[in-house]
């Protein structure tokens, strides 16, 4: 199995949001540089995001995402963000009337379900996890190996955090990545066991 990553953009503040769910200038980084990420040519980043970025991208095999994430972004239109294979959405509703059953989207109750869910469709690959309330949960499970986070120079003040609710302490080793980019830093930490 590969490995569970907690991930997202955050400002310096650790906010992944603002108090109305508006992500600001967190995702201006991806339109800071003259390097194409993906082929929509529309993302370009610096070199050395697009060195550390893309190849994690590359190794993503599923995506989980709470249903407030998903009815935020009408589930990306039924096409997983960043080419990644699956979508499992941690929820207690159905999936929405209408919605397409061949989309690779999956809808599960439950962190502990939704992740073993999405480490058997990534097999080998990686189990990306949205940070915010369910990454918080599901760090709080004990089930997070990796946090990555990509730091944007703004400050928020409030809003949505990046490590939800979680109230306990954990303990993070040393980063083993850190990397500037255009408007970013890329940090990289493993969960301490």
């Amino acid at each position: 199995m590969g490995k569970v990553v907690m991930y997202s953009s955050v400002s310096v503040d650790g906010f992944v949001a603002d108090d109305n769910d508006q992500p600001g200038p967190l995702f201006d980084w991806l339109l800071s540089g003259d390097v194409p990420l993906d082929e929509s040519d529309e993302l370009k980043v610096s070199q050395a995001s697009y060195d550390y970025t893309r190849p994690y991208w590359n190794r993503i095999g599923a995506t989980v995402v709470g249903r407030h994430v998903f009815d935020l972004t009408d589930g990306w239109g039924g096409k997983p963000p960043g080419g990644v294979d699956h979508v499992v959405v941690v929820t207690h509703r159905p999936e929405p009337e209408g919605w397409n059953p061949e989309a690779p989207y999956h809808f599960v109750d439950g962190v502990e379900a939704a992740v073993a869910k999405a480490q058997k469709l990534a097999g080998d690959r990686m189990v990306e996890v949205a940070a915010g309330d369910v990454g918080g949960q599901v760090l709080a499970a004990g089930l997070v190996d990796e946090v990555r986070m990509d730091v944007v120079p703004v400050v928020f003040g409030s809003g949505k955090r990046y490590f939800g609710s979680v109230r306990a302490q954990h303990l993070l080793e040393d980063p083993d990545v850190v990397i500037q980019g255009n408007r970013v830093l890329h940090l990289c930490y493993r969960v301490r066991r």
